[in-house]
């Protein structure tokens, strides 16, 4: 997909949210072990591969999602980390889409000349139950970024944040159910309950996925295909677009970059219907949906 960006591969599990990771699963199926840490070979410079004429493959205005197969602030990855905020630093025209289990490690490893933040990291916090988030959210606030967010996923029980959204400072919520082998249920209640108090204090909500096992009006349903998962959170009604997220993004040579060479993103029929879209980076025209 044109919106990830994996500079490194492997995890360490360190909460319950890790206990059936994703990542971890689908290594297995291919005879790897998830716990094995790497730096990518094709992946690593990513955002500034350029293309035959010499201009960016990924442009103005995207937004990358960063280390889906790993956490940026793992501690094997230290020796690799300042490269990537070099790369981020001279993409200052790109979002980076940053989500971490270990925010207690972050303010040790920011770059040097770092400040208050740079205006195109958006840095979210993972929060899988109610003790992630009164651990996690807490120093979140505390870190010195522009822009801020947490993912309740995989939502493995009931998580109220209302106590954080009324510092102003949470830009987005995302939540979505577990998947594959020993998914333990997402409850409906919790979703609701967690949109309305993003609703009340006009942050955007986006319920990207049920999960495997899902749990609504106390029946429990099981679907093994993400794409029925995708489309049942899309019909719940659950998406919320709060207020606008501004991010001031400049040229690699400084000044603000003109409104025309921004990024558009492109969606197609399938698109409308997809939980994902009011987070979306836009369709790649990959043809994986087509198959």
């Amino acid at each position: 997909m044109h919106d990830i960006w994996n500079p490194w591969h492997g995890c360490k599990k360190v909460s319950e949210g890790c206990k059936h990771c994703y990542m971890y699963f689908l290594d297995q199926k291919n005879n790897k072990n998830g716990a094995d840490i790497y730096r990518t070979k094709a992946g690593f410079y990513y955002p500034i591969q350029k293309d035959r004429k010499g201009n960016y493959k990924i442009k103005s205005g995207e937004k990358l999602r960063v280390c889906l197969v790993s956490d940026f602030f793992l501690e094997e990855a230290d020796q690799w980390r300042n490269e990537a905020w070099e790369m981020m630093r001279e993409r200052s025209d790109v979002k980076f889409f940053l989500l971490t289990k270990r925010p207690e490690r972050v303010r040790d490893c920011l770059p040097k000349g770092w400040g208050d933040g740079f205006e195109n990291v958006f840095f979210n916090v993972s929060c899988e139950n109610q003790r992630r988030a009164d651990e996690r959210i807490p120093i979140l606030l505390e870190l010195p970024f522009k822009h801020k967010g947490i993912m309740c996923a995989p939502y493995i029980g009931p998580v109220s944040i209302e106590k954080y959204l009324k510092t102003g400072q949470i830009e987005q919520v995302i939540c979505g159910g577990e998947n594959y082998d020993g998914a333990r249920p997402c409850n409906f209640d919790w979703v609701k309950s967690l949109q309305a108090e993003c609703v009340e204090h006009n942050v955007t909500f986006c319920f990207i996925e049920t999960g495997s096992n899902f749990i609504k009006d106390g029946k429990l349903y099981h679907m093994p295909k993400k794409s029925v998962q995708n489309l049942m959170a899309y019909k719940s009604g659950m998406n919320y677009q709060g207020k606008p997220i501004e991010f001031k993004l400049q040229y690699a040579h400084g000044g603000p970059i003109d409104k025309e060479d921004l990024y558009v993103p492109k969606y197609k029929e399938k698109c409308e219907q997809c939980a994902n879209k009011l987070i979306c980076n836009g369709c790649s025209n990959c043809g994986r949906c087509e198959k």
